[in-house]
């Protein structure tokens, strides 16, 4: 009886937990769609495509020396342990005239890590105005065109979130400036939506005709 006892233990007990947490993933693990056909950024001086990769879309406003922290929160918290996957960028977008602003902005976010998937785009107000407004959020940008916000976009330019925030309900966007925010909820978020693609790599391969 005891070396029965000790058999379940040692193997049996192990798999059901593996599978009780595995079932857990599976039903929960997948943001959902928020608001779908996300334009694509096609702004007078510059474009940049959401279409095919896995985007960060933020606004920083006028005010860049109030949204460093903002900016360096999400780099160290967000970007730092994603940008080497493929496919994955951060964007943006800024109004005109804080271009030299930006510029003393990409030069202290180098000093903590390679910044070649920072993309920062400019644009006048009613390009940003209205690119915010495609996102169909409940949030707004202050009088700067600013918003600590900042939003995942799939490769589909969809909107991706959550909607059954335990805080929120529906949660559209992550607050960089709560480490907390980034640490506890977006990173998680991130996660999944690249697994999910992960998966559905490994899927379309194993689908391929041998």
């Amino acid at each position: 009886m005891k070396k029965t006892l000790v058999l379940v233990t040692l193997f049996i007990l192990p798999i059901v937990i593996y599978l009780f947490f595995a079932s857990g993933i599976t039903n929960f693990g997948k943001l959902a769609t928020l608001t779908e056909n996300v334009p694509e950024i096609d702004f007078a001086d510059k474009a940049v495509a959401l279409g095919g990769k896995i985007t960060v879309l933020g606004f920083l406003g006028k005010d860049v020396e109030s949204k460093k922290g903002n900016a360096f929160n999400l780099n160290q918290k967000i970007y730092k342990r994603f940008y080497e996957f493929n496919d994955f960028q951060f964007v943006m977008v800024m109004p005109k005239g804080t271009e030299q602003d930006v510029e003393e902005l990409k030069k202290e976010l180098l000093q903590l890590a390679d910044i070649g998937k920072w993309n920062f785009v400019f644009g006048d107000d009613d390009e940003i105005n209205d690119l915010f407004k495609s996102l169909k959020t409940n949030l707004i940008l202050d009088g700067n065109l600013g918003t600590p916000y900042v939003f995942i976009i799939d490769k589909n330019r969809v909107l991706r979130g959550r909607d059954d925030d335990v805080e929120e309900g529906i949660k559209y966007g992550f607050d960089t400036s709560s480490v907390a925010d980034l640490n506890n909820k977006m990173e998680d978020d991130v996660k999944i939506i690249l697994a999910e693609y992960r998966m559905a790599l490994k899927k379309n391969y194993a689908d391929r005709p041998k």
